[in-house]
């Protein structure tokens, strides 16, 4: 194995101060797995936030790196930090796994190659030799018969595997290209104001929405569709496009320096700009295993497709998570999770603190227990604590547009304006002239009678909306409800 570098070299490959910065808190054991070290190869898995660590792979000899992180640096902080701890002496001698011996082969196949090119270049070799563009019949791969040069065939090497890291940074450089676009035209709106016609237009958006959409920023492009229809939907419509103007500049700034931020917040901003991750392999992540109380649904029509959210909420680890479903024209969303009912089962969480989650095992079916109810009343909780849990999972994502809370409250009016109040403070319910008001009201002061009870809402900026309604023998589900005639099961 060749000698370990100081940290001083260590430190001369880092992009920037910064880079070496923020790599040194990662230089620690506990926090990586599989480290190892053969040759001139160290590796090491780093397991950030998400569910899925980082395999990071060195080769100290010919510089080259390789991390599954989304950073555009190289090398990036991982990389950093696992040769910070080479260097500590802190990685093992070990056998080289096949991943590594793959990605070092196709490393000097490549340095072989460009060799033979240089050698093609250069002509005539130092030393002797024969003439240039003459092979070589010493070697036994030629022989000269009459004259005539006869270089035996050889056969063409394997095509080397794609390269992973390749496409992902392909990906990459799509997706800052077009948040640098993004962050052009939103300059371009703000500069010519909101009283600008071309915004009522729904082409302006649509537009941007599909260059978002080439750019691997699809989750962005449906903020944009859905920034469209807020264009003169109601009196203060330039307060909310305002509003989700400015989300989308936090958005489009934080995607373009996701290395520079800490892992769990870099998770987060990628997945929400729209970096797609495998269902397989958050599947393959470590599960978060609980009782799940299934305590609210709400289905909103998105474009062309309707989305279902189920909010689940775990007994022992007090843990929101949301399961997400998909329909389009005629087709089925998932109806496997009642509403009022508990299931034990692995989730997997998607990368960073997002609350998506797939469902995992489930040890058994969603059942409506006895128990059920007692533990809807033991999560719900006053107007202010609702509201101060809120914020923390705001405050940590500030463009997230539904977050999901139980309180105990009762239903008060005042004018036309309808809230949830209690004696610490109220909630608005989202105003009656959107389509999810009327039945989820109207049920709950129905179900109510203008009592407390508790409730599951669903936080948007602007207002709540009732999702379900927890009484001491059943659970009411008022939550808004996909039409029949869009999809074929709701």
């Amino acid at each position: 194995m060749s000698a370990a570098w100081s940290v001083e070299q260590v430190a001369s490959v880092a992009p920037s101060a910064s880079a070496m910065s923020a790599a040194r808190p990662l230089a620690t054991p506990s926090r990586w797995s599989q480290l190892g070290v053969a040759g001139t190869s160290v590796w090491g898995s780093f397991q950030g936030s998400g569910t899925e660590p980082y395999d990071t792979i060195v080769d100290h000899s010919r510089l080259g790196f390789s991390c599954s992180c989304l950073s555009r640096q190289t090398p990036c902080k991982h990389a950093l930090a696992l040769l910070l701890l080479w260097v500590r002496g802190q990685v093992a001698d070990t056998v080289t796994p096949s991943h590594v011996e793959a990605w070092m082969q196709r490393r000097r196949a490549a340095s072989s190659r460009a060799m033979a090119a240089a050698d093609n270049e250069a002509g005539e070799p130092s030393g002797g030799g024969s003439a240039p563009g003459k092979p070589d019949a010493t070697d036994g791969s030629s022989a000269t018969v009459d004259g005539a040069v006869i270089v035996d065939e050889q056969p063409a090497p394997p095509a080397p595997p794609p390269d992973r890291d390749a496409t992902r940074n392909d990906r990459v450089v799509r997706m800052h290209a077009g948040l640098a676009e993004l962050d052009r035209w939103l300059d371009d709106r703000i500069r010519t104001g909101l009283a600008d016609s071309s915004l009522a237009r729904y082409a302006t958006w649509d537009q941007l929405a599909a260059r978002l959409v080439d750019a691997q920023a699809g989750s962005l492009a449906n903020r944009v569709r859905r920034l469209a229809g807020l264009v003169g939907a109601s009196t203060n419509w330039h307060d909310d496009v305002l509003a989700e103007l400015g989300i989308l500049h936090l958005l489009a700034q934080a995607g373009r320096r996701i290395e520079m931020l800490p892992s769990s917040l870099a998770d987060a901003v990628a997945t929400t700009v729209g970096w797609q991750v495998r269902q397989a392999d958050v599947i393959a992540g470590v599960p978060d295993t609980d009782e799940w109380m299934i305590a609210g649904r709400s289905d909103v029509r998105e474009d062309r497709i309707e989305v279902r959210r189920h909010w689940l909420r775990g007994v022992n680890s007090g843990r929101w998570a949301l399961a997400l479903s998909f329909a389009a024209y005629q087709q089925s969303l998932d109806t496997s999770l009642p509403v009022g009912s508990s299931l034990h089962a692995d989730l997997h969480r998607y990368p960073g603190p997002a609350l998506r989650a797939l469902v995992g095992t489930r040890y058994h079916d969603p059942a409506i227990h006895p128990y059920v109810p007692a533990q809807f009343a033991a999560s719900a909780c006053s107007i202010a604590d609702g509201c101060a849990e809120v914020g923390v999972l705001l405050a940590s994502e500030p463009w997230l547009d539904r977050v999901p809370v139980t309180v105990h409250a009762r239903l008060a009016r005042t004018g036309r304006a309808w809230a949830l109040a209690d004696h610490t403070g109220s909630m608005p319910i989202l105003a009656p002239d959107t389509r999810a008001f009327d039945a989820g009201v109207a049920m709950l002061l129905a179900v109510s009678e203008g009592k407390p009870v508790d409730l599951t809402v669903e936080w948007t900026p602007h207002g709540v909306i009732p999702l379900s309604i927890h009484l001491p023998d059943r659970t009411v589900d008022v939550g808004p409800r996909a039409n029949t005639t869009f999809v074929s099961a709701a």
